[in-house]
């Protein structure tokens, strides 16, 4: 049976499959000539990350497809519901990728604390006495308090690692959680006792820095806008990792002209692959090519995890 990796596959996933008597074909196909591919290969099962899409088209024109498989998290590039109402098995690895997004956010909040893409931008082109004034107002992250919007997986291992290093943890989630939160320390784990607020604006007054790690919205709209903002504290510092947007690009910079936030670490733009060069340009954001999951750990779980599930549901 052949299975279309078309967004690639770790090298440990792929021989997981292969022993099991699945060939895997890890050559990108473009989106336009997918069905075309997808039927003249009779493949039964494609796998994808965030680039390419399954929708409708496929679904019904394909009939050789009898699995979709997400390696990651989200799936709002897949038609979920349809295909299922189609018979077509739907998967994805939600565990995988959770602490390597974990760690990127913690990377950007320190990144944004200390002015780094900016002070980095301008090291070569200006005189230290200038950059040293110009940078003399960074943040420590001990003390502050850290709001996680969505308090999933992701929002839970961000909490342990924000969590370790001294912070204050407060959450919001659509359905209200009470979560025991591992931190590691010296070697050993002990819980820590989270639990969900039942207010987003009570987040929103209360937090230093906001990350925010919830799905795109079915309508459309932005968890985080003008008014959002404007119940935010001053100087506030804002982390999106999720999906592009779930912050109005717009209003974010202009809460950033104003002042009102401080800076922001951006993973993930409304316009992906082309975010908008304000926000590329703008020298209180640190941006990243939507590489929250891309490490090498990550990857290898994902393949994994993905194997696992085609075998579980072909083999």
């Amino acid at each position: 049976m052949l299975i279309l990796a078309n967004d690639g596959i770790s090298s440990k996933g792929k021989s997981i499959l292969e022993e099991n008597g699945f060939t895997v074909i890890t050559d990108k196909i473009e989106q336009d000539k997918l069905i075309e591919e997808i039927n003249r290969l009779n493949i039964v099962g494609v796998l994808v990350r965030s680039a390419t899409k399954i929708r409708k088209d496929i679904i019904d024109n394909c009939p050789s497809l009898k699995l979709i498989g997400r390696g990651g998290v989200g799936m709002d590039n897949i038609d979920v519901e349809y295909a299922r109402s189609k018979g077509l098995v739907v998967v994805n690895t939600p565990d995988a990728s959770s602490q390597s997004v974990a760690e990127l956010v913690i990377g950007q909040m320190f990144a944004i604390s200390r002015f780094f893409p900016d002070s980095f931008k301008n090291i070569e082109s200006s005189e230290f006495s200038v950059l040293k004034k110009k940078y003399a107002k960074g943040v420590e992250l001990r003390g502050k308090t850290l709001g996680i919007i969505g308090f999933g997986r992701i929002g839970q291992s961000l909490a342990s690692y924000a969590l370790g290093v001294g912070m204050n943890v407060v959450a919001f989630n659509r359905t209200p959680c009470v979560v025991n939160i591992p931190v590691l320390v010296g070697g050993n784990s002990i819980n820590i006792e989270v639990s969900s607020l039942s207010d987003i604006n009570d987040l929103l007054s209360d937090s230093d820095f906001i990350s925010i790690h919830v799905p795109k919205q079915d309508d459309g709209s932005s968890v985080i806008s003008s008014d959002e903002f404007n119940k935010m504290k001053d100087g506030v510092r804002i982390i999106n990792a999720a999906r592009g947007g779930v912050i109005d690009e717009v209003a974010l910079i202009q809460a950033l002209n104003s002042g009102k936030v401080a800076a922001a670490g951006l993973d993930v733009y409304e316009n992906e692959p082309k975010p908008s060069t304000d926000l590329l340009n703008h020298p209180l954001i640190a941006c990243t090519p939507h590489i929250g999951a891309a490490t090498k750990e990550a990857q290898d779980r994902i393949g994994e995890e993905i194997a696992s599930l085609v075998i579980q549901h072909l083999k």
